[in-house]
């Protein structure tokens, strides 16, 4: 069924569908459609920043367990960091599917609130030292639900858009949503220094931390308890403001988008991106700590962790209008240079004899964040320039459901270096090789001179 026949054939469904869709009429655009698009853009990235804000609190908040008591080792600390990436990436799988299926209002809003789940187990996990490590394990897989809310949201964005615009609309959604990591890294460290409310009972007990032999208050439950009124009023918000797309299609249809190669490259292009970039940031602060953490002087990794993604965030917001101007396979070519020649600098800082090194390995580091957050927009607008509406939603869904993996993934290689090797020059040494494949991929398929898809 074509994305036409499927508008045709989808009525209208209570307070939820619109009766049509139709953002490449101009007159359509520009007599209401435009601000309605922009309406939801706002309301689902204002909902998305959330999702990874809970996606990334376990990054934030592991680094402070041993030091309020928490008896667990490296490789049992890099297992919490990579939990949620394993669950935000079997959850994107099945949200690919659910924006066709139940609509944009239904998705975005009961998502958002199930995010109250992990926040609320958590605020009272930390509180504890003795709280067994299977319970942190599944709070850490909770906290995914945040990560696979990506798969559902962006494709639902791809459709209120025209083609000319969907670079920037999906950059805009994608780099702000991104922002929640650099939001719940920065705010936790002096977020968790202050009794919230007066230090009334119900907001628990301070703990002790322990940090270069000083002794000071805490309350760790701070991090999740600040973003419990934020999920809960986005979530309820997006409820009342959010329609939905009269495009459907059912579970079984939707396995169209795996007969085409395009969506096998694509996904390869964005496992460097954003597996990449989502990767990092969740191993960034632990990385700090375990490369740097020894020497006398060493860096608190929660006061540079946040410039990863924060800088990664903000490039991607930026090429995005950069993308739908010159092209999205072009991007991501520079993009993917650049992501070779950072993973390359990154493995002469990572076996360092003193902290001198430090300035070096962040700056590094930075630009390679960078890198990743330019590629990320412009793989994005690759994918409706290849697809057909309702496909590229999937293709965007499935993309990001793999990519979003890197935590995982990352958490496991950068664990295994450790225990194997030492460090983690092996694992740069990896990446560096799988960037690059990447770069003659997208350069063979999309951006050279006569190639058959350019894009």
């Amino acid at each position: 069924m074509s994305a036409r026949e499927e508008t045709a054939s989808a009525g209208k469904a209570g307070n939820t569908w619109l009766d049509k869709w139709t953002p490449e009429d101009a007159a359509f655009w520009a007599g209401g459609g435009s601000k309605r698009a922009w309406t939801t853009l706002t309301v689902t990235t204002a909902n998305l920043m959330m999702a990874f804000i809970v996606w990334f609190l376990v990054s934030a908040l592991v680094v402070r367990l041993p030091q309020i008591g928490f008896q667990f080792s490296a490789s049992q600390l890099f297992w919490l960091a990579a939990m949620p990436g394993l669950a935000g990436g079997t959850l994107r799988l099945v949200h690919m599917f659910l924006t066709p299926m139940f609509g944009t209002r239904h998705v975005v809003s009961l998502s958002t609130l199930s995010l109250l789940i992990p926040l609320i187990g958590w605020f009272f996990a930390v509180q504890n030292p003795e709280t067994p490590y299977w319970t942190l394990l599944l709070l850490a897989f909770l906290a995914g639900l945040g990560g696979g809310n990506f798969s559902s949201f962006m494709p639902s964005t791809s459709l209120f858009f025209p083609k000319r615009l969907q670079g920037t609309a999906l950059a805009i959604q994608a780099g702000v949503g991104n922002f929640g990591v650099s939001v719940v890294q920065f705010v936790t460290p002096w977020i968790i220094g202050v009794g919230l409310l007066g230090g009334l009972a119900f907001m628990g007990e301070p703990q002790t931390m322990t940090m270069a032999g000083t002794e000071r208050q805490v309350w760790l439950q701070n991090a999740p308890a600040v973003m419990i009124p934020f999920v809960a009023v986005f979530g309820i918000t997006a409820w009342f403001l959010l329609k939905s797309v009269p495009i459907k299609a059912n579970f079984r249809a939707q396995f169209d988008i795996f007969k085409t190669g395009h969506t096998w490259s694509m996904t390869s292009l964005y496992i460097m991106t954003f597996g990449g970039f989502s990767g990092l940031a969740a191993t960034f602060p632990l990385l700090i700590r375990e490369v740097y953490g020894g020497f006398e002087g060493a860096p608190d990794p929660l006061a540079w962790a946040f410039w990863g993604p924060l800088v990664g965030s903000a490039s991607r917001v930026l090429a995005g209008p950069l993308s739908d101007r010159l092209g999205g396979a072009r991007v991501t070519h520079w993009a993917g240079i650049g992501m070779v020649i950072c993973a390359l600098l990154v493995t002469l800082t990572v076996t360092p004899s003193s902290v001198d090194s430090f300035g070096l390995f962040v700056g590094a580091m930075l630009a390679l964040f960078f890198f990743a957050g330019v590629g990320n927009a412009s793989t994005f607008k690759q994918m409706p320039m290849l697809f057909e509406p309702r496909q590229a939603g999937g293709v965007i869904g499935f993309t990001a459901a793999i990519a979003a993996y890197g935590p995982f993934l990352f958490g496991m290689l950068f664990a295994g270096s450790f225990a194997v090797f030492g460090g983690a020059a092996p694992v740069f040494y990896g990446l560096t090789a799988f960037f690059a494949f990447n770069v003659a991929l997208n350069w063979w398929l999309y951006a050279r001179r006569g190639a058959a898809h350019p894009c």
